[in-house]
Formats: structure tokens, sequence, C-alpha cells
């Protein structure tokens, strides 16, 4: 995808415990232990500890979330719904 520009996204990230962060298309789930995050740059996965959505805009696309960040990672792939992903194991 090279030569494509899907925008801007920008990562802010003080003291380890309030992120911002703009781009944001969709969040797919979350709970207080990991967001799952489709952005403009890739599918984000979120993880860390009393994680809370202090902030979510839609038409700006910007995202807030306060606790303790343990790990912010682009991954590649379709993000799938948590809930949707435990039923899919129990019915194996």
């Amino acid at each position: 995808m090279e030569g494509i520009n899907f925008g801007t996204q920008e990562l802010k990230l003080i003291d380890r415990s309030n992120l911002t962060l703009s781009g944001v298309n969709k969040i797919v789930s979350f709970d207080d232990e990991e967001f799952l995050i489709e952005t403009i740059m890739g599918n984000v996965r979120l993880l860390g500890e009393g994680l809370e959505l202090l902030k979510l805009d839609t038409n700006d696309g910007n995202v807030k979330i306060k606790g303790k960040i343990n790990s912010f990672t682009y991954i590649d792939g379709k993000v799938k719904d948590k809930s949707e992903s435990m039923l899919n194991k129990l019915f194996k």
C-alpha cells in the first residue's frame, strides 16, 4: 500500500496512563484490560489494566483512554469482536 495516503494519525501517551489517538474509524470492542480499535493506519490492540474510555469523538475520529497502558500494537488482518470469537470457541 505504499504511496496511498490514508490521512494522518497521532498517538499521544502521557505517563503511561493517558492515551489520545486520532484517525479512529471505530472501536470494535473494549473492556478494562483490552481495546480493539480500527484506525486509518490499521487495526490496533491496546492492552493494560483499569482501562477506561474517556472520550470518543466519531466526527473527528479521536479517542481518549485512561488506565495503565501495557502495550499498543498494530495488528494485521481483520479485528474480530471478542464476543464473536468466544462464541466460535464454544461451538468448535
